[in-house]
């Protein structure tokens, strides 16, 4: 299966759980299993030869230029890592599905798992940093809506703000890493970026770089001093902590660490960085955990420790322990997702998760003590399960490693977090289960039904079938996954119960002895914990928030006052200062261009200018004089696009200058025909003296550009040239907007659309409000003119509105070689139809409206859209055009290309947006008995009459 179709079948599948849900839980649950299935199916038929040796690559050029390549690659170790987000994912899906109440939105949750599982998948398949990036974001905005999944519950709010903050900080500082890293390299793909380790070590960018991409790590990992967020995301339901926290959220850093080890490690800052934040994180982790009385926030600092256990295994940077890191993300994502389980079913059968109110429980719950059983003991690290093989891996490799020259201090410390790892482990055996049967449970506790644990069974079975056969059931993936961490030759180890009589032993058997030790004086050195004091990390990040936050709303208050002429005053003189600072230090060149002798028609054009132009400043108080003498300023710049050979500017200008003076004139509707005097003379100083400043400073800028040559050569030769035999155009500006610059063109029309429909949105809220009332019963300011549609302007625009359509109609056919184009088109036909309004009033022509200006918007985009998308057909990328010449008798041989029917997306977009504008503002200045069902009738009075003849 092809690995776009593996990455791309969670997101898809995610759209079905929200809409199965109507046919029942067991349909969401289904769709959503069977879609991970499905992408798991497709992962394991290309294992055979990844676990061969051979890497699998997928690769689509999508915008090579930026270096963002939508690449993926399957290596051993993406092989581990999709496995264990899919095997394990499918193994949650059944488990949520008996977990959830029915009060609990399924469906909801199965999307928001799909969603998450997509993103994951992405990360660990991608093959372009800029992609990685792009899916590393995506999981911190999913595991946003599943930690937040129950809404209701103030904590679980907060436990998912508290993880966006923190792994999104964390993924900012990652994305500049990252972007140094392909920019020492020169290329943004990881298989190449992997490839160059001493081109990267050597270069003053390397620190800075491994800072920042290990801030990623760290954060997303839960690493000192980042650890706190997942303690606190422990309010989400049992199946998103034992997905997130076992296998996936958590994994990605690990998994970052682990894919850059090659480029990254085996220099003194990658190990005294990465190894001692994670012997930190170990040991804190493990020593919160033993004193946790609720069996999640156990279980969570028990994740703490266990992930800072494999980022030091990583950050020893030798190759044994990164083979015992790799080892360890298995074993640990297996008894953690069923420790994890076992503690759902406890506290969904108990309705309790706090230890000190449970006790017993294997009298009453016999399965679900097997299973915890089996998965703590194997957290412990005892034999003959998983965890006593990393486990003894990771103390051997800790004996041979010194820190600043001590051979005993990171041995020391890592048995001293092993030993209270198996205090921790050992606790939530004896506390929860053995004792006497207690009275006082919250429910009557028993076994689940086989919905609920038989998912932990099956991975407690491969917690112990890999404690006995890890060389044949793991060992080949551990090889391939480490071999791609390492990246080069594999050391030799065996995964095996028994080594001798090894360092190891001696220092695992004291850490369990020591475990069982410190779990007999738990109960006096709870007491000490309680009373110390300790800083809690919850309550600094409140405070550092907290202080955040009132700085910024500081800076924010005392910068926006909501003057616009403030703010716009800022920006000019920021602007200025900048601009003054590079004109200073840079270095200009002599002119090389002559300056034209200027005409008399472009000195009376240039005069007209200025004068409306000045006027403008003089007058703006006047609404209406200003908006007229935009208008002049509207028309002297189409003039001059059209004396300097720019038809097409000119064409486009006009068009918008009408369209927008009628809409203004709209608006303006519902303003005072005066602005008021709201600035001192000390300020509107101020402002003229910046606006002088900038306008001399913009004028310059012009100057030197036109008398001087680009450095580069100009791109227009490049479309002069390739206009008619690459766009089968002579138009070559209608040709850059459908084709060379096709996508922007199409962007364009998204928003143009949107702007409209937010606009509808407004008039919509606005009509809903009192602001209604106000509209309804508001007094003209001065006398209005008794007839609302003058006879002579109704007849000529029913005489025009046909002649402009033909008019919209032959710019819109012969715009791809002359003047025109849909756009252009789009407005004509627009203007059109707004005289209509405009003449014969909103209620005449809404009734002859057949045909909704939202439906023309979509319609003009899908078509865009759809004429792109055809050329996928052809092999072509999105939105290239075709053409050719066609003969239908009885017309000529006539040109015909695709890029017409993107034309005719851009002609819909633009008329639909304008009308749909002017609706929503006509509909604002409507007011009862300013229409008449009479356009054209010479006798208003009528309408009255007919009133009074009703009332009668």
């Amino acid at each position: 299966m092809s690995l776009f179709l593996i990455a791309a079948l969670p997101f898809l599948g995610a759209l079905f759980p929200a809409l199965l849900i109507r046919a029942g839980r067991n349909a969401a649950a289904a769709s959503a299993g069977f879609t991970t299935f499905l992408a798991f199916v497709g992962l394991l038929l290309n294992a055979p030869a990844v676990l061969r040796g051979e890497v699998i690559q997928a690769r689509l050029d999508w915008l090579p230029g930026l270096g963002l390549n939508t690449n993926f690659f399957l290596d051993g170790l993406g092989l581990l890592f999709a496995g264990l987000i899919l095997g394990i994912g499918l193994l949650i899906i059944l488990y949520a599905r008996f977990y959830l109440s029915r009060e609990d939105p399924m469906g909801q949750f199965y999307t928001y798992l799909l969603l998450f599982q997509g993103a994951m998948v992405g990360i660990v398949l991608s093959d372009n940093i800029l992609l990685l990036l792009v899916f590393w974001e995506l999981t911190s905005l999913s595991s946003f809506l599943l930690i937040g999944y129950w809404k209701h519950l103030p904590e679980g709010r907060q436990g998912a703000r508290m993880a966006l903050a923190v792994t999104g900080s964390g993924g900012l500082a990652m994305i500049a890493g990252m972007l140094i890293l392909g920019h020492i390299v020169g290329s943004y793909d990881l298989t190449v970026i992997l490839q160059h380790k001493e081109l990267i070590q050597a270069s003053p960018l390397y620190l800075p770089a491994l800072i920042l991409i290990l801030i990623g790590a760290f954060t997303k990992s839960a690493q000192f001093p980042f650890h706190f967020w997942l303690p606190h995301a422990m309010a989400a339901p049992t199946p998103v902590s034992a997905y997130l926290h076992s296998a996936t959220m958590v994994k990605a850093g690990l998994f970052l660490m682990a894919r850059m080890w090659p480029v990254l490690a085996g220099t003194p800052e990658w190990f005294y960085i990465v190894a001692t934040t994670g012997l930190i994180t170990m040991m804190l982790g493990a020593v919160i955990a033993l004193f946790k009385d609720d069996l999640k926030a156990l279980l969570a600092f028990s994740t703490v420790s266990h992930l800072g256990l494999i980022t030091m295994l990583l950050g020893f940077g030798t190759k044994i322990a990164a083979v015992a890191a790799v080892f360890h993300i298995i074993n640990h994502a297996t008894f953690k997702a069923a420790l994890f389980m076992s503690a759902g079913i406890i506290d969904h059968e108990t309705h309790t998760r706090d230890i000190k109110r449970l006790g017993g429980l294997r009298f009453l719950m016999p399965i679900t003590f097997t299973i915890a059983l089996i998965a703590c003991l194997s957290m412990a690290g005892l034999p003959p399960f998983n965890g006593f093989l990393s486990k003894e891996m990771m103390l051997e490799e800790a004996f041979h490693t010194s820190w600043m020259g001590s051979p005993y201090f990171i041995p020391g410390l890592a048995v001293f977090a092993a030993l209270f790892s198996a205090a921790y482990s050992f606790r939530y055996i004896v506390h929860v289960f053995l004792g006497p049967k207690r009275h006082d449970y919250p429910a009557d506790p028993h076994d689940p039904g086989t919905g609920l644990w038989l998912a932990p069974a099956f991975l407690v079975f491969l917690v112990i079938a890999i404690g006995i056969g890890s060389n044949h059931i793991v060992g080949p993936l551990v090889s391939v996954a480490a071999g791609a961490v390492i990246g080069g030759e594999l050391p030799y180890f065996s995964l095996k119960l028994w080594h001798g009589f090894t360092p190891a032993l001696w220092m695992s058997l004291a850490a369990v002895t020591g475990g069982l030790l410190l779990l007999w004086l738990h109960p006096r050195l709870s007491k000490m914990w309680n009373v110390a004091p300790r800083p809690e990390a919850k309550m600094i990040f409140d405070s550092l928030l907290g202080t955040l936050t009132r700085a910024s709303r500081g800076v924010t208050d005392a910068l926006h006052n909501g003057s616009i002429t403030r703010y716009s005053a800022i920006m000019v003189a920021f602007t200025i200062a900048i601009s003054l600072y590079a004109y200073q230090s840079g270095v200009a060149s002599e002119a090389t261009r002559a300056v034209q002798q200027a005409g008399a028609l472009p000195m009376i054009g240039w005069i007209c200018l200025v004068s409306a132009t000045g006027f403008i400043v003089l007058n703006h108080r006047n609404r209406l004089l200003a908006l007229v003498l935009i208008g002049v300023v509207g028309l002297i710049v189409s003039l001059s696009f059209n004396y300097l050979s720019a038809p097409d500017l000119a064409l486009t200008q006009i068009s918008v200058e009408v369209v927008t003076i009628i809409l203004m004139l709209l608006a303006l509707n519902f303003l005072p025909k005066e602005t008021p005097v709201e600035s001192p003379l000390a300020i509107r100083a101020r402002d003229a003296v910046i606006a002088i400043v900038a306008g001399t400073g913009v004028g310059g800028l012009i100057y030197a550009l036109m008398t001087r040559d680009f450095s580069a050569p100009s791109i227009s030769e490049f479309h002069l040239a390739n206009s008619y035999k690459g766009g089968g155009g002579t138009n070559v500006v209608n040709v850059i907007l459908v084709d060379f610059r096709g996508y922007d063109t199409f962007g364009e029309i998204i928003v143009l659309g949107i702007a409209a429909l937010v606009i509808y949105a407004l008039t919509e809220a606005i009509l809903g409000s009192k602001v209604r009332a106000y509209l309804l019963n508001r007094k003209p300011d001065s006398p209005q003119d008794g007839d609302p549609h003058p006879l002579m302007m109704v007849v000529a625009t029913r005489v025009m509105m046909p002649l402009a359509l033909m008019v919209a109609a032959y710019i819109f056919f012969r715009g791809h070689n002359l003047p025109g184009g849909g756009f252009i088109a789009g407005l004509i036909a627009a203007i059109a139809m707004l005289m209509q309004y405009m003449a014969s009033g909103f209620s005449w022509a809404a009734e002859r409206q057949k045909v909704y200006y939202h439906g023309i918007i979509g319609s003009g985009v899908l078509i865009a859209a759809a004429t792109g998308m055809g050329a996928w057909l052809a092999g072509q990328p999105f939105l290239t055009s075709a053409f050719g010449y066609l003969h239908w008798a009885p017309l000529e041989e006539f040109e015909w290309a695709t890029a017409a029917l993107f034309d005719l997306g851009v002609f819909l977009a633009v008329v639909g947006a304008v009308m749909l504008t002017l609706e929503s503002l006509a509909r604002l200045a409507w007011q009862p008995g300013m229409s008449s069902e009479h356009a054209m009738d010479i006798n208003p009075a009528r309408d009255d009459a007919a009133k009074l003849k009703e009332e009668v």
